[in-house]
This record gives C-alpha cells, sequence and structure tokens, in this order.
C-alpha cells in the first residue's frame, strides 16, 4: 500500500483551509471593489484567488513533507502564471493595464499560503487581513499622502535613519577614566523622545486650532511644558483678550508633565515607575482640575503664536537632552558616593530647572532596589523645580491677569509636590 506523502490530519487540513481562506478573503475584496468584473477585468476573481492561496498552501506542504523540488515546481507555476497576467494585461490599451496592484495581491496571496501550508497559520491570517484592509482602504490611504506634509514625510524618513542604521552602528559601551558611556542605551533614548516629540505634532495637527489653548497646551506639554509656558507668556504681552486661554495652555501643558514622566520612567525601570506615582498623583488631579476650570473661560480660537518645534521630532533638543543624561549619569555616580542621598536631591534640583527628562532617565539607570525611593524622591524634585521655573517665567514675562492666575495655578501645583515629599516619605 503506498504510503501518504503528507498525514490526513486535522492539522493538514487546517493549514489548507487557512490558505485557502488567504485567497477568498483577497479574492472577495478584489470583487467587491469592481477589479475582477466589468468589460477589462483583472485576470483573477473571488475563484482565482481561492485557487492560488490552496496552490500556495500546497506548495507549502510539500516542501514541509521534504518534497521540496514538487512544492517549489507548484510555487513558480502559480507565480509564473500571475507575472505573464500581468504581461499579457500590461500589453493591453486599457487604463488601469499596468496598475498591477491585483497580480501582486496575487503573489502575496501565493506567498502567504506557503506560510499556511509550512504551518505559520497565525502569521498568515495576521498577514492577510493586513493585505485586505490595504485594499480595502485604498481611497483613504491615498487620501492621507495627499495631506502629508513634506516637513513631516522628511522628518519621518530622518527617523528611519536614526533608527535603521545610526542605532545598529553605534557600540554598546565604552569605557572612560570617569565611568562607562553607553552610546546606543543613549541613542534609543533620543530616538524615543524624538518619536514623543514626533507624535505630540501629529495628534496637535489631528486635534486642530479649533480645539482651543488647553487641549493645544496640553499636546504641546508632550514635547515641552516649560517652552509652552515661555511661549504663552511673551504671547500675553501682545493679547490682552486671550490672556485667559494662555493661562490654560500653561496649567495643561504642565499637568501633562506628570504623566509623561511617569509613562517614561515606568517603561524604562516599572520599580521606580510605580515608586514616583504616589506622589505625581494628587498634583495631577490638581492640576487637571485647574486646566479643566481655566479652559471654561478660555477662547476656543487659537493664534499664530504657539511655539512648535521646525522639525516634528525636535531632534536637537533630543540629543541636548541624551548629552545631559550622560552627564547627569556621571555626576550622579560621583555625587552619591561624596554626598549621599542630599547631593542626588541637590543635583536632581539643578538638573530639573531646565530639563526634567534627563535626571528621570538618569534615575532609571541605577538598579539598585535599595536606591529605588531615592530616584523616585529625586525625580519628583526635578519635577517640582521645573514647576517653580515655570511660576517664575509666568510671574516675570508674562502680563495681566495670565501673570498671576498663570503663576497661582503653577505654586499649587508645586505645593501639592512638596506636600507629597513631606507626608510620604
Amino acid at each position: 500500500m503506498m504510503q501518504s506523502l503528507f498525514p490526513e490530519t486535522l492539522d493538514t487540513a487546517a493549514r489548507l483551509a487557512v490558505a485557502g481562506l488567504v485567497g477568498l478573503a483577497v479574492g472577495i475584496e478584489r470583487e467587491q471593489s469592481g477589479h475582477a468584473i466589468g468589460p477589462d477585468p483583472d485576470f483573477a476573481g473571488i475563484r482565482t484567488f481561492l485557487l492560488i492561496g490552496l496552490l500556495g498552501g500546497l506548495g507549502g506542504l510539500f516542501v514541509a513533507h521534504d518534497a521540496t523540488a514538487l512544492g517549489v515546481a507548484l510555487v513558480v507555476a502559480g507565480a509564473s502564471l500571475t507575472v505573464g497576467a500581468y504581461v499579457v494585461s500590461a500589453r493591453k490599451n486599457v487604463k488601469h493595464a499596468i496598475d498591477g496592484t491585483t497580480e501582486v495581491a496575487a503573489l502575496v496571496v501565493l506567498a502567504l499560503g506557503v506560510l499556511a501550508g509550512g504551518g505559520a497559520l497565525r502569521l498568515a491570517a495576521g498577514l492577510a487581513a493586513i493585505v485586505v484592509l490595504t485594499l480595502a482602504e485604498k481611497r483613504r490611504l491615498h487620501g492621507w499622502v495627499e495631506r502629508l506634509d513634506p516637513v513631516e514625510m522628511r522628518a519621518a524618513l530622518h527617523f528611519a535613519v536614526l533608527a535603521l542604521v545610526v542605532l545598529p552602528l553605534l557600540p554598546s559601551t565604552i569605557s572612560t577614566p570617569v565611568g562607562d558611556v553607553t552610546p546606543r542605551g543613549t541613542w534609543i533614548l533620543v530616538l524615543l523622545f524624538s518619536g514623543l516629540n514626533f507624535a505630540g505634532h501629529i495628534a496637535r495637527r489631528v486635534v486642530g486650532r479649533e480645539r482651543g489653548y488647553a487641549v493645544t497646551g496640553a499636546l504641546g506639554g508632550l514635547v515641552s511644558s516649560t517652552a509652552v509656558t515661555w511661549g504663552f507668556a511673551r504671547s500675553s504681552r501682545d493679547q490682552s483678550s486671550l490672556r485667559p486661554a494662555y493661562v490654560a495652555g500653561v496649567i495643561a501643558a504642565s499637568t501633562v508633565l506628570f504623566p509623561r514622566v511617569f509613562v517614561v520612567v515606568f517603561l524604562l525601570n516599572p520599580s521606580v515607575g510605580l515608586a514616583t506615582l504616589p506622589y505625581l498623583a494628587t498634583p495631577f488631579a490638581l492640576g487637571a482640575a485647574s486646566a479643566w476650570w481655566a479652559g471654561r473661560r478660555a477662547p476656543t480660537q487659537t493664534s499664530e503664536s504657539t511655539d512648535a518645534p521646525r522639525s516634528p521630532l525636535n531632534l536637537s533638543a533630543a540629543l541636548q537632552m541624551a548629552v545631559a543624561f550622560q552627564l547627569v549619569l556621571l555626576l550622579m555616580a560621583f555625587v552619591r558616593q561624596q554626598f549621599g542621598e542630599s547631593g542626588v536631591y541637590t543635583t536632581a534640583a539643578l538638573f530639573g530647572v531646565t530639563d526634567v527628562d534627563a535626571i528621570s532617565v538618569a534615575m532609571t539607570r541605577v538598579h539598585d532596589p535599595e536606591f529605588t525611593p531615592t530616584a523616585a524622591r529625586a525625580i519628583v524634585v526635578a519635577v517640582a523645580s521645573n514647576t517653580f521655573t515655570k511660576a517664575v517665567i509666568s510671574a516675570v514675562i508674562g502680563r495681566g491677569e495670565f501673570r498671576w492666575r498663570a503663576a497661582v495655578a503653577l505654586l499649587l501645583m508645586l505645593a501639592a509636590l512638596l506636600a507629597s515629599l513631606l507626608f510620604l516619605s
């Protein structure tokens, strides 16, 4: 009795079923979109795509069961049929003849069928869902491309180069007389904060100007609450009617700082992140309530005076943060050895005046469970120092009611931070 080439089991049936369903799903989309019907239809519809998927699934099964030559022959035959159909279609004087989307989709279905036949069922099914979604959302995708800002496109390409080209070339550690420097880890932080800056920029654009200064300030706070405070304080000198709106924006930007610090710290060191949460919860609640109250009487229109980075990545700020992080890391090692906890808090307060991120990230790099409470308190000290700086900026640079309303709200958040340090430590 001849032995079966591959076992007739439920696993075999599942592989072929997934391969066929992949082709079926793409074929349904092609027919529903009208590409497989009409006077000049594409070469494949629902039935052909189903068969192409099954062909790929059989090819994958043959390869998986040591009949490689037969499996490769089936896949090559399916690919040749698809390429031949494209060549014939391209020779026709038809508007969509050289589009090639249906033929490329057929090749993808063939490849996904091979994946399913080889046993990668979840991967094949997931990729098939992405393919069908991409084909079905053609108009929306083209609309997004048409609305792309050239600056944002360049920023995305820059980010890809930084992540895919520069990062792999950097060494993990470099020893120096004053301590180890970690170029690759530092560059990952640059990518993290550049990505946050880009996300904040996109969010601000999606929300739009009509949403008001409170939302604009909150989204700007994802990049730099200090920059938002500085920009709105300067604008309050010339636009007295918008001063209540600027107050709402400054409070919202400063409030966003609390969850932003927590998320970044938690992602880098969950134990330190959780230790900071009790200190930041009350100031955040107070800031959110103040921003909501201030936003109620603020105008809804926005102006062109909000400071936004020229590049959505704000790469220069991310690089400055990375350099500051390395300096803080080296300085902290020396300060802890020489002065103990008091020196750590003093350094955190000094660096927090201009940059909360550097000191926050530096505190997550000390992997010592006994140091975790000190690291959390140092981060809160840096946030308090930064909040005090913004209160001073509002009071000194701002004008009119903006000056006292923004400063009072920031000082209340500062008081909540100091109280949390006093009662929770």
